[in-house]
C-alpha cells in the first residue's frame, strides 16, 4: 500500500510553533502508520521573496496528493503586498466547502447549556465575498450597490456534504438561508438542501430560516446539528458557534474540493485561529485546534488505521483536558509541549489497547 502524503504548509510566528508541536502526533510510532510529509514554507518572508510562487507550488502539491495541513499565516494589510495565501490556495485547489465543528470542552461551561456538537458547512466561495460593489449619486443622495453571486454547483456540494457529514456524525441537518425573502438567490441553496434530503432519507432534516437558526441555537440544547450555509452566513455562524462552546481552541477548520461525483478530492485542514504574536516564543499557546486538524485530515484517509488514529486523537485531546492538563487559556498551567506530550501518550495507549481487543 502506497504511503499517503500530507502537504505541510508552514506558517508564521505562533502558528508555526503550534504546527511543529502538532506534527509530533503524526509520528509513525504514535499513530501506527507511515505518513509522508511534503513541506512548503508559506511564511511571510518566503511568500514575499518568491512573490507567492511558493503558495502556487503548495497548492499544486495538494491537488496531487489530496491532503494538506496548514499553519496560521500572516496576511499583510498593505495594498500591493502578497495578500492572503488562503485566498490563493482556495482558488487553486477549487475549494468549495469549509467545515467547522464546535464541541463541548471538558471543564468549559458552554453558553445556554449547549452540549451536542454543531458543525457549520458553508460555501467557501462567492456570495458576499468577491461581490462587485459601487456607489452612485441619485436624487442628491449617495447609493451603494453590490452584486453578489452564488452557483448551483456550489450549493449542491454544500448540501450534499452537509447530509453526508450529518449521516457520518449522527446529527440533524438544521437551518438554512433566508429563502422566503430571497427565493431566487438564497432559495437556490434551499432547493439543493431539499434535493439532498431526498437522497438521504435516513438523515433528520429540519430547515429553518437563518434568523430563526440563530435564535434556536441560543434557546435549545438538543441534538447534534449540521448547518449548511451561504458563505457569509456560515462565516458568522462559525464564529458564533465557537464562542457558544467557550473557546475557539476546540475546533478545526477543513477546506474541501470535490470531484464530479461530489466526493472530496482535496482536503486541507488548519486551526481557525491566527498567528497569536503575543504568545510567540513562550511555549504557552494551545495546540488543541492544530492537533484536531490532523485528526480531521486522517478521517479522510481510506486506510482503516488512519480512521482509528483519527478517533484516538480526538478522544485523547478531550481526555487530556478532562484529566486536568490544559494550557492557560483553558484555565490550566501546561505548556504547549506538555499538552502535546500528554496527548501523544494517550494516543499510543488507546491504539495499543484497541489492537488487542
Amino acid at each position: 500500500m502506497a504511503v499517503p502524503t500530507i502537504v505541510v504548509l508552514e506558517g508564521d510566528e505562533t502558528g508555526q510553533e503550534l504546527l511543529v508541536e502538532a506534527l509530533r502526533v503524526l509520528e509513525p510510532d504514535v499513530i501506527g502508520l507511515d505518513v509522508a510529509l511534503e513541506r512548503y514554507d508559506l511564511s511571510l518572508g518566503t511568500r514575499r521573496a518568491t512573490k507567492n510562487k511558493v503558495v502556487y507550488e503548495a497548492a499544486a502539491a495538494m491537488k496531487r496528493t489530496g491532503f494538506g495541513l496548514k499553519a496560521a499565516t500572516i496576511t499583510p494589510e498593505t495594498k500591493g503586498d502578497v495578500g492572503s495565501p488562503n485566498a490563493i490556495l482556495r482558488r487553486e485547489i477549487d475549494g468549495k466547502v469549509i467545515v467547522r465543528t464546535g464541541r463541548r470542552l471538558p471543564g468549559i461551561r458552554p453558553v445556554a447549556g449547549i452540549h451536542s456538537p454543531i458543525s457549520i458547512v458553508r460555501m467557501a466561495v462567492g456570495d458576499a465575498y468577491g461581490a462587485t460593489e459601487w456607489r452612485e449619486r441619485t436624487d442628491g443622495d449617495e447609493v451603494a450597490f453590490r452584486t453578489e453571486r452564488i452557483e448551483r454547483s456550489v450549493c449542491r456540494v454544500v448540501a450534499e456534504y452537509a447530509f453526508y457529514h450529518a449521516r457520518k456524525t449522527k446529527s440533524k441537518v438544521f437551518g438554512g438561508p433566508k429563502y422566503t425573502v430571497s427565493p431566487i438567490y438564497e432559495g437556490m441553496l434551499k432547493e439543493e438542501m431539499d434535493d439532498a434530503a431526498a437522497r438521504y432519507p435516513d438523515v433528520p432534516y429540519e430547515p429553518q430560516l437563518i434568523d430563526a437558526t440563530y435564535a434556536l441555537l441560543i434557546s435549545s440544547a438538543g441534538d447534534p446539528l449540521t448547518i449548511p450555509a451561504l458563505n457569509r452566513d456560515g462565516d458568522c455562524l462559525s464564529d458564533l458557534v465557537m464562542q457558544l462552546f467557550g473557546s475557539i481552541a476546540g475546533a478545526e477548520s477543513v477546506l474541501l474540493s470535490f470531484d464530479d461525483s461530489l466526493k472530496p478530492r482535496c482536503v486541507m485542514a488548519e486551526a481557525p485561529h491566527g498567528t497569536a504574536p503575543r504568545l510567540f516564543g513562550k511555549n504557552v499557546a494551545n495546540p488543541m485546534a492544530m492537533i484536531l486538524a490532523e485528526a480531521a485530515l486522517l478521517s479522510h484517509f481510506t486506510d482503516s488505521r488512519a480512521t482509528s488514529a483519527s478517533r484516538a486523537i480526538y478522544e485523547s485531546v478531550l481526555e487530556t483536558v478532562h484529566g486536568g492538563i490544559a494550557t492557560s487559556d483553558l484555565g490550566g498551567h501546561a505548556s504547549t509541549t506538555e499538552f502535546t506530550s500528554a496527548v501523544i501518550e494517550k494516543v499510543k495507549t488507546k491504539l495499543d489497547i484497541w489492537a488487542t481487543l
